[in-house]
């Protein structure tokens, strides 16, 4: 697992391995506006997670995922979490609560 010092860095290094569509969390799926693509949890898996907290403000915490389709295509999500957090369904939030062994 590559490890990056800051977000834009690691959506860079990403991208150079493929994962190149960009992915906005909906309450129930993920949705890619430019190819107006929606995957529910079952259609993807995580392949890693990467956190970053602010230079100003630890409260300013972000969550990167690197993302692949079970078509094969591959992109990241890129999230706040702690208290600005999206509302999001009960199997969404199981789905992203990513460990090494999914």
């Amino acid at each position: 697992m590559n490890t990056y010092d800051t977000l834009t860095e690691a959506i860079e290094g990403l991208r150079k391995q493929g994962f190149t569509q960009d992915y906005n969390l909906k309450p129930d799926h993920l949705h890619c506006q430019p190819d107006n693509i929606e995957l529910r949890p079952a259609d993807f898996d995580i392949v890693n997670v990467y956190r970053f907290e602010g230079q100003t403000d630890p409260g300013d915490e972000t969550v990167l995922y690197a993302i692949e389709a079970k078509n094969g295509n591959k992109g990241t999500l890129v999230d706040a979490y702690g208290m600005y957090a999206e509302a999001i369904s009960t199997e969404m939030a199981e789905k992203l609560r990513y460990t090494p062994e999914n």
